[in-house]
């Protein structure tokens, strides 16, 4: 079974002069366990095709299949039960929640999925360790430096253990030696199961991956393995 499936999956914006494409006939699949590169230039469409496989993005059409379930004809509430149990979100600017310390902040996800207490704190505990941020547990954002940032955001994706985790330019704000930090995480991620997709602009991140989709002017233009 595919994890995710498209079929002529578009998105537009309607104005005066006619509707103006973001994207247009992506017909795309990806199967459990794979680690998919998506890449192009600025422009081509890459964050937007990943927001919405992510369902943060709504407004879009054609087809769109997760676990065989049909995305475009599910209502909002259906949408956000799937994403909550199944999709981590790692986002190039962290998104952190600043109020909260790096524990409360991987809780979160866990809180809204509503698993109990007791199996949140071992869960927590678990991701805090694996990810060997036990000492930052108890501070804030702003006390951490970008890699650690990044780093917890990846735990916190992690943390659900999702089926996938979508990544919008995950290093693109870290040096050298934090991004292949990063990158060497997702690639024990992948191999112990966990399907990846991934926007960057680095062909070395694209190279830890199995295949790389080029989106030009919303098109899919083509795919290789790596």
């Amino acid at each position: 079974m595919s994890l995710i499936e498209t079929h002529e999956l578009e998105k537009f914006y309607e104005s005066g002069a006619g509707r103006t494409y973001v994207l247009r006939q992506i017909n795309l699949t990806i199967e459990q366990g794979d680690f998919v590169t998506i890449m192009g230039p600025s422009g081509a469409g890459k964050s937007t095709l990943l927001h919405i496989l992510g369902m943060l993005d709504t407004e879009w059409h054609g087809g769109y299949h997760f676990l065989d379930q049909p995305i475009h004809a599910l209502k909002p509430k259906q949408r956000n039960h799937l994403h909550r149990e199944h999709i981590g979100f790692v986002f190039q600017a962290y998104h952190l929640l600043d109020d909260l310390t790096v524990y409360e902040n991987l809780e979160v996800p866990l809180s809204y999925r509503g698993v109990k207490r007791g199996e949140r704190q071992a869960m927590v505990a678990d991701a805090l360790d694996r990810f060997g941020i036990v000492g930052k547990k108890d501070l804030y954002p702003a006390q951490l430096s970008g890699g650690q940032q990044q780093l917890v955001g990846v735990a916190r994706a992690v943390v659900m253990e999702p089926k996938v985790i979508l990544a919008d330019e995950p290093t693109g704000n870290l040096h050298s030696k934090q991004a292949a930090e990063i990158m060497d995480l997702f690639k024990k991620l992948n191999d112990d199961g966990t399907t990846i997709v991934q926007v960057t602009h680095s062909e070395k991140n694209a190279h830890y991956g199995n295949r790389i989709v080029h989106l030009e002017d919303g098109w899919l233009a083509r795919e290789e393995s790596v």
